[in-house]
């Protein structure tokens, strides 16, 4: 059974660029998989914390020599690891805040980015073993940043994901943008006229595939 993990990292929910475009991804995902499985992560609502030295000590302590409060610090990392591993699939739904991710999914990153769980040194060079997985990445900005933009250098958001996920093993990725949301904030569009092209950008990756 085909399975998506679905993360969002807005802070909204109704008027969030970003949550409206994961929320199409996954209609659309439903039609071409209609025996599938959907995960929803809401980064919003799962009170992640910051990684602090006794999580850090949990994590390379090994397994079975954890004392019971380093299994306590690391419950909801091990969690995302499995909603990671269950799932064949990624999409998420990223709002651009001062030029880069959300903090709340750097936050989310840092619980699921763990040697020996999602990568490994074991050959003496870091190996991704998020292995056979693919994500799409559907980001919503309030300028243009997309490439030959004059504000295209600004754009730390895809070139950071693209990273971390390739080195975690997911190489099978596709970036798409909502730029210019600024405009729907400022009311000089609205919601339905603003959301269509992406929509539409949405429902061609299912159609090519």
């Amino acid at each position: 059974m085909p399975t998506l993990l679905v993360v969002n990292s807005s802070p909204f929910s109704e008027t969030s660029v970003s949550r409206g475009l994961t929320s199409e991804f996954v209609e659309n995902w439903k039609k071409a998989n209609p025996t599938g499985k959907v995960i929803i992560r809401d980064l919003a609502a799962s009170n992640l914390k910051t990684i602090d030295a006794a999580w850090v000590g949990a994590a390379y302590t090994p397994k079975d020599a954890r004392s019971a409060e380093q299994t306590e610090a690391l419950v909801l990392s091990a969690t995302l690891l499995a909603e990671l591993r269950a799932a064949d699939e990624y999409v998420l739904g990223v709002p651009m805040h001062n030029f880069g991710v959300p903090a709340v999914l750097k936050l989310w990153i840092d619980q699921i980015a763990r040697v020996g769980e999602t990568f490994s040194y074991a050959s003496g060079a870091p190996k991704g073993l998020l292995i056979g997985k693919r994500a799409t990445f559907l980001v919503a900005t309030g300028g243009a940043y997309d490439a030959g933009t004059q504000m295209a250098s600004f754009n730390h958001v895809e070139p950071y994901l693209r990273d971390v996920f390739g080195f975690l093993g997911v190489t099978d990725t596709t970036f798409l943008s909502a730029g210019g949301a600024a405009a729907l904030m400022q009311g000089q569009t609205d919601r339905a006229t603003f959301l269509q092209p992406h929509f539409e950008a949405i429902r061609s990756q299912f159609a090519a595939a």
